[in-house]
């Protein structure tokens, strides 16, 4: 039966735990696709994994238009839900397929004639050129089907569907590895074609992850004449959900050009730069099995958030985000307490050099201190994003970000500890910055006032 807003009051940890596990399930197989790739990249030689370490990298930035838009779809959808308008609901729906579709193709049709040009702006070497030109190509083609994969989980996610990401992602994760091994590696009689067989993995089992939300959405009825509204319809919705999405794909920009950044003054340090690169990436490794439910716990704030202020119900979507956030770190420090136990051994399968063992065991036990505060930040996040309030975070994570974390690092790491440790701390100290300001806004602060107006009167007509 589909929870309303008044059962999920009588059963709080049981409804944010019925989203949030599914979710977590979801992020689980999302890392064993890269996981995979690294694996068959590895066993191809170096060139390749090296190229499938940087391919990564750059279609982040072909993506975050379409992460931008998933972001504003589960504000709108599970806000028009939440109020009882379903029609605006379905309508939302329609149009951020729409936007999905299109923007894609838009994207691959101007990327696609500059695509060596932007192998010589990331300074490729000419070793690896030939590996990137190929995994490049097919990933432009598949530009657009991967929008839409990015866009209906969230349209599932904003409707509370949270299996049905769940199930898209395991077709996509299956496939993957099985042409992973075969057409990579020449497994089960598949034809062996190496490094081209990767990119076609991605290709193939990304399409069908596509295909198969595209057929649950027609099924159900959301691609239907009706959900595809007349333009003075879009004219007057397509507003918020600008409104929500483009501080969203900002912030997720200026996210990961810090990340960028702190990776330069790590690799700029005066000694032993190479052994703190190495410990980061293997740290960050390990670390991100911990983001996994974080982020989950992070989407379950976007979605009931929404869900209780489209309801007209500011005070309940604020305490459900301070739920979400008590639940979410005590699962993750008795996670992490756990985890620590075994810290050693569990980097050393990916960094078993001694030096850099070392540097990635000091890196998590900074980054591990700061779960708390990173939780609280993610949490926070993921609820004035369900609020439609993107603006906060793009402001918070700007300042605490290039404004007090980089430069911190800098100083700490070159100036006072000549040593990757400086950066480490000025990473923890950040984190407890942004996770105070952020408390204090979602505590303080009027970011209720960025969801869109319940009126059921002016909008009964969807």
């Amino acid at each position: 039966m589909e929870m309303n807003t008044t059962n999920m009051t009588h059963s709080p940890y049981k409804t944010i735990w019925s989203l949030s596990w599914p979710q977590i399930l979801m992020m689980i197989f999302h890392l064993m696709i890269g996981l995979v790739d690294v694996w068959v990249a590895g066993k191809l030689g170096r060139e390749i994994q090296a190229s499938m370490g940087m391919v990564s990298q750059s279609l982040f930035f072909f993506l975050v238009i379409g992460m931008a838009v998933a972001n504003g779809s589960v504000a709108a959808i599970s806000q028009s839900i939440g109020a009882g308008l379903l029609l605006r609901a379905k309508r939302y729906v329609g149009l951020c397929f729409q936007l999905g579709a299109v923007l894609g193709s838009i994207i691959f049709l101007i990327g696609f004639p500059f695509r060596n040009g932007m192998l010589s702006i990331l300074r490729v070497p000419e070793e690896m050129r030939y590996v990137m030109e190929y995994f490049i190509e097919i990933f432009l083609y598949l530009l657009p089907l991967y929008y839409l994969l990015i866009i209906t989980n969230a349209i599932f996610r904003a409707q509370k569907q949270v299996f049905l990401p769940l199930y898209s992602m395991i077709i996509v994760t299956v496939l993957n590895t099985i042409l992973d091994l075969g057409l990579g590696l020449g497994m089960w009689g598949f034809p062996d074609l190496g490094y081209k067989g990767i990119a076609l993995a991605t290709f193939y089992s990304v399409s069908a992850g596509a295909v198969f939300n595209l057929f649950l959405l027609y099924k159900s009825g959301s691609l239907r004449r009706k959900s595809f509204a007349p333009y003075r319809w879009v004219r007057n919705a397509f507003p918020y959900l600008l409104k929500v999405a483009w501080p969203s794909g900002l912030m997720q920009l200026v996210w990961h050009s810090g990340y960028l950044i702190l990776y330069s003054i790590t690799a700029s340090l005066p000694l032993e730069n190479v052994v703190a690169l190495a410990g980061m990436t293997a740290g960050i490794k390990i670390e991100s099995i911990l983001f996994l439910p974080a982020f989950a716990f992070n989407m379950t704030a976007s979605i009931i958030i929404g869900h209780y202020l489209g309801d007209g119900k500011p005070e309940e979507a604020k305490k459900f985000g301070f739920r979400i956030l008590f639940l979410a770190i005590a699962f993750l420090s008795l996670t992490a307490l756990g985890l620590w136990q075994f810290i050693r051994p569990i980097t050393a399968i990916i960094a078993p050099e001694l030096v850099v063992l070392d540097e990635a065991v000091n890196y998590l036990f900074f980054n591990m201190l700061a779960i708390p505060f990173t939780l609280t930040s993610m949490i926070m996040a993921g609820a004035l994003n369900g609020a439609g309030a993107t603006l906060y975070n793009l402001f918070i994570f700007t300042f605490t970000i290039w404004g007090f974390r980089l430069p911190l690092a800098y100083y700490l790491g070159h100036e006072i500890f000549h040593s990757a440790t400086g950066i480490w701390i000025a990473m923890l100290l950040s984190q407890i910055v942004q996770a105070s300001i952020m408390l204090y806004v979602f505590s303080c602060r009027n970011w209720q006032k960025f969801s869109m107006t319940s009126n059921k009167k002016r909008n009964n007509h969807g």
